[in-house]
Order: structure tokens, then sequence, then C-alpha cells
């Protein structure tokens, strides 16, 4: 059993599962294929639980990659932020970078294996710092997306607090570069995000937004929102859907509140009934279809890049996504479906709530528009 349950509840998982062998948190990956040795060498039990305060990295050498296209990249790993209702950092333990030549390097070689797709990945992966002190989180970024082979970069998840305009810079310089951010607020209310320990206010976040909304580029923007914290008065939760209409998001994920062990918020009196709870998301859930429906029918008419991920028989469509991470579903005249992680020029006839319809774009003599010879 691996991870932050592991971490949490360490050998006590043994008592109440006698036929697990290994127990392992997150800051001890690095030290699984020893693990597994000793278990092939007869061990019965062995548990994995290091400090998690430690200052190493966990960077391995076995990753398995399943999805032949698109590859991920951890550069960080804990969180040092300790939000209110978050348990990450009581399991994952402070925030630890990767070095960038290591980063890089990573790069390079899955690169040279095929994949035209990178994520950086990290609890709060813009919180990175280089412990070689060579590079930003920006200029990481640049970098991974200058590397040869390489047409698509995204990074997950942005703390709003280390949000930088360098950021959004990077994203306007470098095509290869996705044009879309997560980054998300919780709470549209300053007073329910300071009981969240969130270390920003509405109008921070709201500067933020700002940034990326001026870059030269359209940059989609995603978000993350918790509704029915402790506390949350009606005038929070009215201040969280005028957020919603102020950014206008692309795509919302939406929580109920609902306690985490050893956590804050597990002492604040949480008064507001599951059934309140379940009311605000579904007005938040409602909201956020009309504003999506608004903000895909502007893709109308555009001919964008689409990754290819696959194919829906049942509708005789391809599969797909573009830069931005939005949903395409394409037909092609083409008697042999593209291959997944081929990109591809589509232009937009329909739209829906959640995803984009078009058709591929070909030229007179029936060549791909745009096409990359990809």
């Amino acid at each position: 059993m691996l991870g932050c349950v592991a971490q949490q509840e360490g050998e006590k998982i043994f008592e109440r599962a006698p036929y697990v062998s290994l127990v392992s948190g997150s800051a001890s990956y690095r030290k699984l294929p020893e693990m597994l040795a000793r278990l092939e060498d007869g061990e019965a039990r062995i548990t994995g639980l290091d400090d998690r305060q430690t200052d190493e990295t966990f960077e391995t050498e076995f990753t398995a990659r399943k999805n032949p296209y698109r590859a991920y990249i951890t550069i960080i790993e804990g969180c040092d932020k300790f939000c209110a209702y978050c348990v990450v950092p009581y399991t994952r333990g402070k925030e630890r970078s990767r070095g960038s030549a290591s980063v890089l390097a990573e790069a390079r070689r899955i690169a040279d294996l095929g994949y035209t797709e990178v994520q950086l990945l990290g609890q709060n992966v813009n919180s990175y710092r280089d412990p070689e002190g060579k590079r930003s989180f920006a200029e990481l970024l640049a970098a991974v997306g200058e590397v040869p082979g390489i047409r698509r970069v995204r990074f997950m998840t942005s703390h709003p607090r280390d949000f930088t305009r360098d950021i959004v810079e990077a994203i306007d310089a470098l095509p290869t570069l996705c044009d879309h951010v997560h980054l998300p607020v919780q709470s549209g209310s300053s007073r329910i995000l300071k009981a969240m320990n969130r270390e920003y206010t509405h109008e921070w976040y709201l500067e933020r937004i700002a940034w990326i909304k001026a870059a030269r580029r359209p940059i989609s923007i995603s978000t993350d929102i918790i509704v029915g914290f402790p506390g949350e008065t009606a005038d929070d939760f009215i201040a969280t859907m005028d957020l919603l209409a102020e950014v206008e998001y692309d795509c919302v994920f939406g929580f109920k509140y609902s306690g985490r062990p050893n956590t804050p918020a597990l002492t604040m009196i949480d008064s507001i009934p599951d059934s309140e709870k379940a009311a605000r998301l579904q007005v938040v859930l409602d909201r956020q279809r009309e504003i999506q429906r608004m903000n895909y029918v502007r893709h109308l008419g555009q001919i964008m890049e689409v990754m290819v991920e696959g194919v829906n028989p049942s509708r005789g469509q391809i599969v797909g996504r573009s830069s931005q991470n939005k949903p395409v579903n394409f037909t092609c005249v083409q008697p042999i479906a593209p291959a997944p992680g081929s990109y591809l020029q589509v232009k937009i006839t329909a739209t829906h709530p959640n995803s984009l319809v078009g058709e591929q774009v070909y030229d007179d003599s029936g060549r791909e528009k745009g096409s990359h010879g990809y």
C-alpha cells in the first residue's frame, strides 16, 4: 500500500489488513526497488515511512510510462502551504524540488523515446525552487519547451500564492507551452480564504487572472472550488458566484467540503448541512455549465491543432484534445484512423458545454492542412 494514507496510517494498516506486506509513504518511493527485493528475500512485512521533512526528492529510474505519447515528470514533492482542509502537508512533507538538470535530462530522454507531450507535476508545481539555483519555474518551463521533439508542455497544479507574471510571459513566448492554466481558487470570499489559510485574498487572485487575460495568446483557465467550508455564509457563497461570473472559467472542478483526518478544519464548527452543501455545489455547476457553453461557442469556425487520443467507434469520431486542454471530437475522411499521439488540424463546426466538435481540414491536394508530418 503506497501513498498519503499509507504514510498517515503507517503500521496500523497491518492490523487492519494482515495480508498487506508493504506500506510506504511517498517520501520513500526512491527505496521501492530495495524494499521489493527484501520482500522477494522472504521478509513478511516492510514499512517505508521516512521522515516527511526529508530534503531528498524521489527520482526513480524505473518509471513505467503506459501512455505512448504523453509523459509526466514530477518536479516538486510535498507542500508548505498548510491549507486548513488539506492533509497533504502531513502525509507528503515539506516542499522538495528536483534539480533542473535532472528534469531536463529526463525530458530529453522521453523525447528521444518518441513522447511529444510532457506534463510537469507537483502538489504546488509553481512553488518549484531549483536546488541547483539555475532556473526559476518559468525558466524551467521554457527550457522543457525547447527540448527537440517536445510539442506540448503542461503543468499542474499551480498555487495562486506563487503564481508569477513570468509564467504568463513564458507561455506567450513559446508556442510549445500549452495555453492553459489551472489555478485553484477554492472560494471567492476573502474571509473564507483566510479561514482556509490560502495565503491570498479575492483581490490578489484576480490580479493573477488579469495577468493571464492580458496575454497575447488566449489562455484557458480552470479552477477548483470548495463549497460549504465551515463558517461559509450565504454572502460568502455569493462572493464565489460573483468570482465565477467575473473570471468565466473554461472548466471548474467543484467539491463539497468534507473533513480530513488531522487537519485544522476538523476543529472548526461544520454547521452547514450536507443538503445545503449539495445545493450550493449544484448552483455552481449549473452556472459553470452556462459559462462553458458561452466560452466554447467562441471557437466555432476556428481551426485548431488537436492531439489524437483515440477513437469513439459508436459515433465514428476521432477523440483528441486541444492545446487549451479542451476535448475535441472530430471526423476525417482517411480510411485508417490517425494514430494516437498524432497532431491534426481541425475546424470546429459545433460545440457542447464540455467539448468541441469538428472535422479534419485538408488543402486542395487532399493533404492535411498545416500538417507538420506527424
